[in-house]
């Protein structure tokens, strides 16, 4: 099996080469925000051959608790590894994650692998619209994988929780939309605004918007070394409930940053509390 270890993303060519190996594990992770079906559908209508579909409600995400979690909390990690081993990922698979386009829902099956210790995950640049941009096949044949060993390791990535944030020395980077971020609209969440204290850093500009894939890791390091980020000082990463942040995350490691952390609860999360301050310009 290709060993993409220390890599991050796959391109279509070279997810189209190894296809067929046997230890390849394939995740479609198409889901909308605002429509919690949409990602099935869109699977069931055609997908990459060989993939199972990831829900990002059901199997990336704990159930909401209202009034203390935020709107994607993180599983148990048992939890999560009882489900990784129904998907018959084993020590030696490696694991390709894509979704429609960005990579931003692959991105959080990407970082909670590796949160449970497996390296071998990458996402594939420009998700499934570049596989048929590519004149590749759908597919719409299902697949279920015999159950694998699968061991829990330590986790490759870090996180924080909203205590930690207060305050923080470490940079703190938005990953949601200026607009969001600013305060001046929220479509999901119940109050506008940002963490004091953050900077916005919307996961979007990590793509090319001609191409819709991850920019160079030479561009991407300029982008955050823009926006402050060191190699000597470690960041933070949120977003509205987790999930874009891991984008962020990926594109950091990618352009050769040392592992940010991730606020799981995120802004989502931050609000739960009243005596949290909120900001907004």
């Amino acid at each position: 099996m290709t060993n993409l270890t220390r890599k991050t993303l796959i391109d279509v060519a070279t997810l189209a080469a190894i296809q067929t190996e046997s230890t390849l594990r394939l995740f479609d992770c198409r889901s909308s925000l605002l429509d919690p079906a949409a990602g099935l559908l869109a699977y069931t209508a055609g997908h990459i051959d060989g993939a199972q579909y990831v829900d990002l409600n059901r199997d990336l995400s704990a159930k909401v608790i209202a009034g203390q979690t935020g709107r994607h909390p993180l599983p148990d990690r048992e939890t999560f590894a009882t489900q990784v081993r129904r998907w018959g990922i084993a020590e030696d698979s490696l694991v390709v994650a894509y979704d429609a386009d960005s990579g931003a829902y692959a991105a959080r099956l990407w970082w909670m692998l590796r949160w449970l210790g497996h390296p071998n995950v990458v996402v594939l640049d420009g998700g499934y619209q570049a596989w048929l941009d590519a004149g590749l096949a759908p597919s719409t044949r299902l697949i279920k994988r015999s159950e694998s060993k699968f061991i829990v390791r330590p986790a490759i990535t870090r996180q924080v929780s909203a205590d930690a944030l207060q305050p923080t020395t470490e940079l703190l980077l938005d990953a949601r939309d200026r607009p969001r971020f600013e305060g001046k609209t929220e479509p999901i969440d119940a109050i506008a605004g940002h963490i004091p204290g953050a900077i916005c850093a919307p996961f979007s500009e990590n793509l090319n918007g001609a191409t819709g894939k991850f920019h160079t890791a030479t561009d991407l390091r300029q982008r955050f070394s823009t926006l402050g980020v060191e190699t000597n000082r470690s960041a933070i990463c949120y977003c509205g409930s987790g999930v874009t942040a891991a984008h962020n995350i990926l594109a950091l490691v990618h352009a050769g940053y040392s592992e940010p952390a991730l606020y799981p609860g995120s802004w989502s999360e931050w609000i739960t509390n009243p005596d949290r301050p909120i900001a907004s310009l």
